[in-house]
């Protein structure tokens, strides 16, 4: 359960005169990985901060980010390690960097001594050494999740939270701040920086080592689909400890090693006189060398013999000594081995990491508070953070579910089943070229998911039907396993693909499109499959009942033929995915030789090409280093693929801007105004546009009053649970009403620069009012609409400039690209979506007529 974590501005302070860098842009994914899993059929396919114009006081951004993580919400889950929780993408930009923290905690280290959570937290107050925001946000997820949801967790885990109240705070305080960094790894106690507020460290972790007893366990293991049996390291039992001591735990070289920096490792490689250029190298030495001889050359070395006291062997040091006590005193049936690992204890001295167990259990906690399964160290201290800060938000009604799960039962198998999506996303994702046998495991775990998930979507549908008012429990499912369930499904149709089982493949895609409660995202992905299996493959395998094969063809083309309409019908079928089913569907009416007049015609949809623009400037290439052995570093070529270039602005003073503000000053010279702004314009115009559809009353996604944003604004279930009010809002945009809802926004929440998702106040109203002008009502509405359905995965790719003309009413997109720049598969879905709805397009190729060279 690793999550993608989306940087924070550098601050929050409005009145610094410094300019936010604009977010770089990352390669994306479309919202689904059909064209990537599906690259055996791809023979069959036909388809293959702002900166102003004019020149004016640099202002700071004042736009509330969104999220950055561009590829599907599912499939990159575990694919980078920097995503939010929801309840974080949600809550306003704060500093949560350590001056920030230590800033709010000296200010507030006064007198208090007395005051609990809850005062603390109030009235932000903390004493060093006594108490730590940390800690607190610790407590108060805790505290939270027990008030209302204590059905979750059996005797034995209640037992261990009374435990966790009784601890010393310096044992919290360490526990934690373990608890926020590599959770699995162990940690050198002679390393760890944490004096300021542990006065006493052997002690913290002498608490954190401490046997603890649980009364009698009574529930039986919970067996779940693709799981026999939770990891048996997580499981409780009779007794526990927070943590785990070295000794008697760290018996294998490569565990031993991973405390080792590579000097380290070095010299104790040299001492056994063994050679390697990094660790893996110097680990397959020393493995030789253990095999090779049998019995140690030298005596054992003990405790007592390193820089440690011999005083602070006692207590938790003590347990270093069990690995000498496995082993034969003499020597002679000792592996090298083994030595190796206790020479490298000896040098690092004792170490420490969270008992598993315990750690899991937290865990569990903290997937319940957020509502996620991804959550960070800035997860921890960003809720805590927003609350003392002094910021204006919007009003909505705050509404904190208190049953995401019905049972322990239900969390339980929804924890089992992200387990097992990992497993697969391992195979499938993260294991180089899938083999076989990856794919036969895959598949067995499909066919061991597959009637439980059957079941739990006739349950959801009940509860849809009789409980949940209409879109009321669109983003609780996430939290159901059904959820998770369905995207192994979907996975599972990649794998019946590879094998060739397209017959239970279009099976298994019709049953995910007969269901309407879980990823609607992906719908597009499932009619475009289906369609293709339908066109290729079904005429073959499906009974022909007399008919020729021609005639067996033409039925499945007809088949195929209204798969695409249901598609282009279906409300859920995102936008995106309208213009490769409107492809197909006018290549089967050729293939099918409909007469004219019963052909569709997307005449009015179709495609413009973006225009070609060449604009010439003067590139500034730094002089090339030579390297140590006298030749040029090839790196220092020129600028490399994707790589920033430096360019000469000749038209504002001839300094030096990015390529970007050199075209854009080239188009100011055509008489167009404009911003480089990435997709921040669009995100702006969305927010003023949308704003009380984004804080209309919504059960379940207004859990604190401190958010920008709906909790699901980043999810699928945000257009469905508002279907109706977006799709009002988006005729009354196209019927031109954007300027007086603008304008509206505008004088009611820009005095108070309410923390909005997306709006950035910096941009003047004037130049606004000017843009919503120049936009088509209809194509202002379908640009809005993307945003709307895809808001997390369409927030990039937009190109980068957006250009206004005034005096034609006209405005147009361009993106710039130097000769070193490719563009990417957002950014041409977004170039697909904005021709689409008729809105004028450039590729602005920046050439250049000079190369200054600099030193």
């Amino acid at each position: 359960m690793l999550g993608h974590r989306v940087r924070h501005p550098p601050s929050t302070n409005y009145d610094d005169d410094v300019e936010t860098p604009t977010a770089e842009r990352l390669k994306r994914l479309d919202s689904t990985d059909s064209s990537l899993s599906r690259r055996e059929d791809s023979d069959l396919e036909d388809e293959g901060r702002a900166t102003p114009i004019q020149r004016t006081r640099v202002r700071p951004s004042r736009e509330i980010p969104d999220s950055e993580a561009e590829s599907d919400d599912d499939d990159d889950l575990l694919r980078d390690g920097n995503r939010k929780t929801e309840l974080e993408s949600a809550l306003p930009p704060v500093k949560t960097d350590k001056e920030a923290i230590a800033e709010y905690e000296a200010t507030r280290a006064a007198e208090a001594q007395s005051l609990d959570l809850h005062g603390r937290l109030g009235q932000r107050k903390w004493v060093s050494g006594k108490s730590s925001i940390y800690v607190d946000a610790f407590n108060l997820a805790l505290e939270t999740v027990l008030e209302d949801e204590s059905h979750l967790f059996d005797e034995a885990e209640m037992a261990v939270f009374a435990q966790w109240r009784e601890m010393s705070y310096e044992g919290q305080y360490l526990y934690v701040r373990l608890f926020l960094r590599k959770t699995a790894v162990w940690h050198r106690i002679n390393r760890l920086k944490y004096y300021g507020d542990i006065a006493d460290l052997p002690a913290a972790v002498q608490d954190l080592l401490e046997p603890r007893t649980l009364p009698a366990l009574r529930e039986s293991i919970q067996a779940n689909p693709g799981e026999v049996e939770p990891p048996k390291e997580t499981l409780l039992r009779n007794t526990f400890t927070f943590a785990d001591g070295s000794g008697g735990h760290i018996d294998t070289l490569e565990e031993a090693s991973s405390l080792l920096k590579l000097d380290e490792l070095k010299a104790i490689a040299k001492e056994a006189k063994v050679q390697g250029k990094n660790k893996s190298e110097l680990l397959k030495a020393l493995r030789k060398t253990s095999q090779g001889q049998g019995g140690l050359g030298w005596a054992v070395l003990k405790r007592s013999e390193t820089e440690v006291s011999v005083g602070s062997e006692k207590g938790f040091l003590a347990d270093e000594e069990t690995l000498e006590e496995k082993e034969d005193l003499d020597g002679t049936n000792v592996s090298r081995d083994s030595h190796f690992v206790r020479k490298i204890l000896a040098s690092t001295g004792p170490c420490i990491r969270l008992s598993a167990p315990a750690l899991k259990l937290f865990e569990r906690v903290h997937l319940v508070f957020y509502r996620s399964t991804e959550w960070t160290e800035k997860s921890l201290t960003t809720i805590i953070l927003a609350r003392i800060s002094r910021r204006n938000f919007p009003e909505y009604i705050v509404s904190r579910s208190t049953n995401i799960f019905s049972s322990r039962s239900d969390l339980l198998e929804f924890e089992a089943s992200i387990r097992t999506q990992f497993n697969i996303d391992f195979v499938l994702e993260f294991n180089g070229t899938v083999r076989k046998d990856g794919l036969q495991k895959v598949k067995d775990v499909f066919e061991e998911v597959y009637p439980r998930w059957r079941v739990i979507l006739q349950e959801e549908q009940r509860k849809e039907d009789r409980i949940y008012e209409s879109g009321e429990g669109a983003y609780l499912r996430r939290f159901s396993p059904a959820w998770v369930y369905t995207r192994i499904v979907h996975k599972g149709t990649y794998v019946l693909g590879r094998f060739k089982e397209h017959e239970r493949e279009h099976q298994m895609l019709m049953e995910l499109l007969d269901q309407h409660l879980f990823h609607a995202a992906r719908r597009g992905a499932w009619y475009q499959r289906k369609a293709l299996l339908e066109e290729h493959y079904m005429w073959a395998l499906k009974p022909d009942d007399g008919r020729s094969e021609d005639a067996q063809k033409k039925r499945w083309k007809k088949i195929a033929l209204q798969t695409c309409e249901d598609g282009l019908q279906d409300r859920e079928c995102h936008l995106i995915y309208h213009y490769d089913l409107q492809k197909r569907v006018m290549k089967l009416e050729k293939a099918l030789k409909m007469v004219k007049r019963e052909q569709h015609d997307f005449g009015h949809v179709c495609l413009g090409k973006p225009v070609e623009r060449v604009v010439e400037g003067i590139r500034i290439e730094k002089e090339r280093t030579p390297s140590r052995n006298g030749t040029r570093r090839d790196s220092d070529a020129g600028p490399r693929r994707g790589g920033k270039t430096i360019w000469v602005d000749e038209r504002e003073g001839g300094g030096e801007c990015s390529v970007e503000a050199m075209c854009l000053s080239w188009y100011r010279d055509q008489g167009w105004k404009g911003y480089h702004s990435e997709g921040g314009i669009v995100r702006t115009l969305f927010g003023y546009l949308f704003y009380d559809v984004l804080f209309t009353y919504i059960p379940n996604v207004f859990q604190t009053p401190y958010q920008t944003c709906p909790l699901d604004l980043h999810t699928d279930a945000f257009y469905s649970s508002r279907a109706s009010e977006i799709n009002h809002r988006l005729v009354e945009i196209g019927n031109g009403d954007a300027s007086r809802m603008l304008q509206e926004v505008y004088d009611r929440e820009h005095e108070k620069q309410t923390c909005i998702v997306g709006i950035d106040w910096s941009y003047d109203l004037d130049d606004l009012l000017e843009i919503v002008q120049c936009f088509h009502g209809e194509a202002l509405a379908t640009v809005c609409k993307v945003m709307a359905q895809e808001y997390q995965q369409r927030g990039g790719g937009i190109p980068d400039l957006f250009l206004w003309h005034p005096e034609n009413g006209e405005v147009m997109f361009s993106e710039v690209k130097s000769e070193n720049d490719r563009l990417s598969d957002t950014q041409r879905l977004w170039i697909h979506v904005l021709t689409g709805a008729g809105i004028k397009v450039e590729l602005c190729n920046a050439v250049a007529k000079e190369v200054k060279t600099q030193r």
